[in-house]
């Protein structure tokens, strides 16, 4: 993808009307967001493995483009965000959501799963912004969305790979976020708590197999409490989506979004453990510089 594939002129730029590309647009919140930009008279790119089931779930639309996309082959980035231009002649916010989740502790999820768990939240985003820039900063506008989670906030017990993989999204958005600032590139991190998608579904949720005894009673709690989770959580994904349209018209979003009550409490939370951790030693920290000679 390069400047060079951008049209002259654009419709969408003359009319107001943005256009959003949100991936992983085939189920979930990927759809309820592909939905409420229609709804606010938006064209969308939805993006996901399957066009077909992508259109289905969001619904037949004038200003809809379900587009293959899996975000762990560069190639597919590149061909989704050229189909984006090629017919709508621009990206104004791109919607980094496509994820799953492989959970179980550290010793009991294999090396492979625990890559795949990084290739798609971790480097399946990188794929789709990189190949997004190029029109971006040909633009000289443009909002980068990225949906991360209170995992990339603070980790917990049975969320090595998964929070691995957001600790590394969010260091990656937030050192992103000034390099393409002068270009007129914005950027948003959304930090969801727990909201009744279906991230806990049998799709995207995958347990580690319990194989070591010294884990395997808290192995079974954990996952009979996960399971029972699935379709109770409190969020509303639909009121999250519209909380995203109405955000992305902000001349300066914020950098982060805690999205629930929850995402509050682990903001808070977290902000607090910092500082009470750098209180704690706060002279021998403060000790450590070379001596005068």
């Amino acid at each position: 993808m390069t400047e060079q594939t951008l049209p002259t002129n654009s419709t969408t730029s003359r009319t107001g009307q943005k256009v959003w590309f949100i991936t992983g647009a085939g189920r979930g919140l990927g759809t309820d967001i592909a939905k409420a930009a229609l709804a606010a008279g938006h064209a969308v790119v939805a993006a996901g493995r399957n066009p077909k089931k992508v259109a289905q779930a969001v619904g037949s639309h004038k200003d809809l483009l379900a587009v293959k996309l899996d975000v762990t082959n560069p190639d597919d980035a590149a061909a989704a965000v050229q189909a984006a231009v090629d017919r709508f002649g621009r990206v104004d916010v791109l919607v980094n959501n496509a994820g799953n989740f492989y959970a179980g502790f550290f010793e009991e999820i294999s090396p492979q799963d625990f890559r795949t768990q990084i290739e798609t939240t971790m480097f399946g985003p990188m794929n789709v912004t990189r190949a997004a820039l190029p029109v971006l900063r040909a633009q000289r506008s443009g909002l980068l969305v990225t949906i991360s989670s209170t995992a990339g906030i603070a980790g917990g017990e049975f969320l090595t790979a998964y929070a691995a993989s957001k600790f590394g999204l969010e260091g990656w958005a937030e050192s992103l976020a000034p390099e393409v600032a002068p270009f007129g590139i914005r950027s948003m991190l959304v930090e969801p708590g727990f909201f009744r998608t279906e991230l806990l579904t049998p799709e995207s949720t995958s347990y580690a197999d319990s194989t070591i005894e010294d884990y395997a009673e808290r192995t079974e709690q954990t996952v009979k409490t996960w399971k029972s989770m699935d379709g109770q959580q409190w969020g509303d994904p639909a009121k999250l989506a519209d909380a995203l349209i109405q955000l992305a018209e902000l001349a300066e979003p914020p950098l982060r979004f805690a999205a629930g009550a929850d995402a509050v409490d682990t903001f808070e939370a977290r902000a607090k453990l910092l500082q009470d951790q750098a209180d704690a030693h706060r002279d021998l920290s403060g000790n450590l510089a070379f001596s005068d000679s």
